[in-house]
């Protein structure tokens, strides 16, 4: 004890003997502690709902491609060929999914230009477990990994859906090798001209606002609202299925031998996966576990109820029974007309939508398609195509607060901004026309140059022997 009072003596001394100077140090600890507080205080952190909502929001959407996807389209082809459709579905999604980490993310979300990023983060470089990207509120962030992750889900999952528009009849090879194609000249510039901005922290006045919109995408910049992917996912690859059906050809047989569903159960089974897994895609498009994500959610789910029943009314009025397989397309197409809007209309609205979705979809699968006389083996454009149309321009009449809707937000006044209905169907036409146009252009040379390399179409011999086995060595059934 003693010990411990001498060696605490000279310490003892110093604080009597200088009063002054410890006097004079508090004032300054207390501004360094401010500054800190400050700094702590200006750099959000990400809430754990939200980040704990998006990693839940992107298990749904690759429950939506393997197995939902596959199943889905496998059921709907012959017999012969299921295997081969869930072999392309989930390869396709994996392949994709490596390229985004490796230069997708990069040329979709980081600064460039109107059309397209850099090369900022080029293998994921800069990302790392504390990096963080806005949301739509400002103030908000969310681990960019979980964002990245997020992301890639749409990006691999919607050159997946292009394969039903010439399922059974195609190469494996040209399959892979069209997807990179597309995904890096269509998907990825389409993605970059409808969602990347500055954020919402980048609009503190009207000249901020200025700059920040001259490093945003080229759609963003004309005010097209897109909350989930109608141009961006399902005009895109609707038109992308389109024109592979038409360069590659009808399947041998169309429309003189029997090509039914072999699996309406398989069908239904993985219809019921999108259905579900649709509410990650469109209410994880939020960003955030709040208000936002309780409309999406509300609105997706009236929006596909509506439209399940429109089109099964209608079915059963023109052919006299209404079916099953009408009945899932009717889910699906609900889902798609909803997908622009779900975060920006308002509950009856979205449900009007569903039932024009239902009618228009139904048009799209039994008129359309022959009047355009294409084999669109699975109907990806009468309605991923048609629907996201639909929907984009839809999307443009029931956001405005008079109908229901959410209106447009303006993050200087950081109030709802006057709607201008007109203005914004010019918009959303924009949307749309660029989606078409831009989706067309590439999908024709991606194809035209594989047809001219390796070939499009696998042999007579092997299409009718069916894919599983010609292209795979293997059976999805063993009867």
């Amino acid at each position: 004890m003693k010990r411990l009072l001498i060696s605490a003596s000279p310490l003892l001394g110093m604080l009597i003997a200088v009063p002054g100077f410890a006097e004079d140090a508090a004032p300054a600890a207390a501004a360094v502690a401010d500054v800190a507080a400050q700094a702590a205080a200006a750099a959000p952190v990400p809430n754990k709902g939200d980040t704990a909502w998006l990693i839940t929001a992107t298990l749904l959407v690759v429950m939506m491609a393997a197995p939902g996807l596959g199943l889905f389209y496998g059921g709907m082809v012959r017999a012969k060929n299921m295997l081969s459709v869930l072999m392309q579905t989930l390869v396709v999604f994996c392949l994709l999914g490596v390229l985004w980490a490796v230069y997708g993310y990069s040329l979709a979300f980081t600064d460039g230009n109107a059309f397209i990023g850099g090369f900022d983060k080029l293998f994921m470089k800069g990302v790392t477990p504390e990096s963080v990207v806005a949301t739509f509120s400002k103030g908000v962030v969310l681990p960019e990994y979980i964002f990245a992750a997020f992301e890639l889900t749409f990006a691999a999952i919607t050159p997946a859906l292009i394969i039903g528009g010439f399922a059974e009849r195609i190469k494996f090879s040209a399959v892979l090798i069209f997807m990179v194609i597309w995904f890096t000249f269509s998907y990825i510039p389409m993605a970059h001209m409808v969602w990347y901005w500055a954020g919402p922290d980048a609009y503190t006045s009207a000249e901020a606002a200025e700059k920040a919109g001259a490093v945003a995408g080229f759609l963003f910049g004309k005010g097209a609202l897109d909350f989930a992917g109608g141009t961006v996912v399902h005009i895109n690859a609707g038109v992308a299925a389109l024109v592979g059906a038409f360069m590659i050809g009808p399947r041998l047989g169309y429309r003189r031998e029997s090509m039914a569903p072999h699996s309406l159960t398989m069908t239904m089974v993985g219809a019921s996966l999108l259905f579900v897994g649709w509410f990650g895609f469109n209410v994880g498009s939020s960003l955030e576990a709040g208000a936002t994500a309780g409309l999406a959610f509300f609105n997706t789910l009236v929006a596909t109820c509506a439209a399940t029943v429109a089109w099964t009314v209608i079915e059963a009025v023109l052919k006299g029974k209404p079916s099953m397989l009408g009945a899932v397309s009717g889910a699906i197409a609900g889902l798609v007309v909803i997908t622009p809007a779900c975060g920006l209309v308002g509950p009856m609205g979205a449900i009007v939508m569903g039932l024009l979705g239902g009618v228009v979809c139904y048009w799209g699968v039994n008129g359309l398609k022959r009047m355009l006389g294409v084999d669109d083996t699975l109907d990806v454009f009468g309605v991923h195509g048609v629907g996201g149309i639909l929907g984009a321009l839809l999307t443009g009449v029931f956001a405005a607060p008079e109908l229901g809707g959410t209106g447009v937000y303006d993050y200087v006044a950081n109030a709802v901004a006057p709607y201008d209905m007109s203005a914004q169907l010019i918009a959303q036409a924009w949307g749309v026309g660029t989606a078409v146009v831009w989706s067309g252009v590439v999908s024709y040379l991606g194809f035209k140059l594989i047809d001219m390399t390796i070939g499009l179409r696998v042999s007579e011999e092997d299409e009718r022997e069916g894919l599983d086995h010609a292209a795979h060595g293997e059976s999805a059934y063993h009867l």
